[in-house]
């Protein structure tokens, strides 16, 4: 049977929006980066379950796979084709929340709702959603589960699969498991929601969830500290866990690099310090007590950092618009570094005390391969997770064909620091051979024979996460 078939039965069953195909599918064929991607046969853009169900048997008849995608805000190449003779299904119209518990703190939604959305929508009530991204204003709940996201709150509320308390998942074969629990302890065999927390779309098609939520902080305070070097950045760390550890939210690290390409090239962010220096720390505070001294506690460790010159310079958030500035600085570089150009993103995690180790080690892998880079590195000081950025030498437009070796040597020093080379992004198209390299064979291999057991015709994300010859 010819594409044209299948291409006339979709569209006649989806109809106007929900199938898109032509120059009008072009927009979702190319990743964030602009790296990966190839033009889709269409999308579909379906509005139920059962739509879902045909597509997946309409697609199987005609041998024609299925790509995943949520906002298309991944960075490895996870959520696009790889080669033609494929459709994207994109859910972003399955974006209703459908019901608040909130006596349990569970909140269940479709796996179209973006991220924002879900904030704004809890704003109303006195719980929130643990977790923050960059980019919260169009990733899909979804693609976050798919991709096991963590972002900067997530060593103190874990990952995407700490917070997903029930899944209803559309097999490959158009079966429908139906795991939407509303306990955390569920200890009746196999823990399969976590299964397909970071499975990327290759085990099975994720449409609606439960999600752990929690009480919003009475009291949060947020500062942002000039730090001398990296191993203050370390030390800082340290002291906070000693001193502030339960009420710790937020430890976000970047350097001066990353603001210097973050003020030249993203208008109106402010930078509030008198002084400059090596890196920066960003910290929050919150507790669901009125009681507990935040502000004195933070202070003290603001002057124990600056007595033991560590801190060079530093400011407390005066309201929640100075706030917002200061995450800005953060939150805004990956955009930042993207308008300067060609780049190389990595995505770390080593153990927080090895973070100085790693980064010394780094600069000078990527300065001798490439003398003059520019490194901009910045993550998650708490659980460990750099984003080690690199942009050509002033002058130099690209990498002079070195991004597969820079990106195997990083991944080679972070695997010999126990960390990993794929921390909160996945492995997507990008680094499937990097992973066959630096991981265990029997671990790859337990992972193809899970994924042949969901889906034996590789008809979900081919050469996502896994080689797909």
């Amino acid at each position: 049977m010819s594409n044209v078939t299948i291409l006339n039965d979709l569209s006649k069953m989806l109809g106007k929006k929900g199938w898109v195909d032509g120059d009008d599918s072009l927009a979702w064929h190319r990743d964030w980066l602009n790296r990966y991607g190839v033009p889709p046969l269409g999308v579909a853009r379906p509005s139920s379950i059962n739509e879902i169900s045909k597509i997946i048997s309409l697609c199987n008849d005609h041998a024609v796979h299925i790509v995943m995608q949520g906002g298309n805000t991944g960075l490895v190449g996870g959520s696009v084709l790889g080669s033609k003779n494929g459709i994207i299904l994109s859910l972003d119209r399955m974006n209703k929340i459908l019901s608040l518990d909130e006596a349990s703190g569970i909140i269940s939604l479709e796996a179209g709702v973006i991220l924002g959305d879900l904030h704004n929508f809890l704003d109303k009530t006195n719980l929130m959603f643990p977790m923050h991204l960059g980019s919260e204003g169009s990733a899909q709940v979804g693609g976050l589960i798919a991709t096991n996201s963590g972002g900067s709150h997530a060593f103190r509320y874990g990952m995407m699969q700490d917070l997903v308390i029930g899944l209803e998942v559309l097999l490959a074969d158009g079966k429908i498991w139906n795991g939407m629990r509303s306990v955390q302890k569920d200890n009746a065999g196999y823990q399969l929601r976590k299964l397909f927390c970071g499975s990327e779309g290759t085990l099975g098609i994720i449409t609606k969830a439960n999600l752990k939520l929690f009480p919003k902080p009475k009291q949060e305070f947020t500062a942002l500290l000039a730090v001398k070097n990296s191993l203050g950045l370390v030390e800082l760390s340290k002291k906070l866990r000693e001193e502030a550890g339960e009420f710790l939210t937020a430890m976000e690290f970047f350097s001066d690099t990353g603001l210097d390409i973050a003020l030249e090239n993203i208008p109106d962010l402010i930078f509030p310090l008198n002084s400059r220096s090596s890196f920066y720390l960003l910290i929050e505070v919150g507790s669901g007590s009125k009681h507990v001294p935040l502000n004195s506690i933070i202070l003290e460790i603001i002057e124990w950092g600056m007595n033991k010159d560590i801190v060079i310079d530093g400011a407390l958030a005066s309201s929640e618009k100075q706030r917002s500035n200061f995450w800005r600085l953060r939150e805004d570089q990956p955009e930042g570094q993207r308008r300067l150009g060609k780049q190389l993103k990595h995505d770390i995690s080593v153990p927080p005390g090895s973070i100085v180790e790693f980064l010394d080690n780094a600069y000078e892998i990527c300065n001798y391969l490439i003398p003059g880079i520019r490194v901009n590195s910045f993550g998650h000081l708490g659980d460990g997770n750099i984003h080690y950025n690199l942009s050509p030498p002033l002058g130099q437009n690209d990498f002079l064909d070195l991004d597969s070796k820079i990106y195997l040597k990083l991944g080679e020093l972070a695997t010999s620091m126990s960390g990993s080379f794929a921390a909160e992004h996945g492995i997507g198209r990008a680094k499937v051979m990097m992973a066959d390299k630096l991981r265990d064979s029997t671990e790859r291999n337990l992972m193809r024979e899970l994924k042949k057991s969901l889906d034996q015709y590789n008809k979900l994300n081919p050469g996502v996460l896994l080689s797909d010859k």
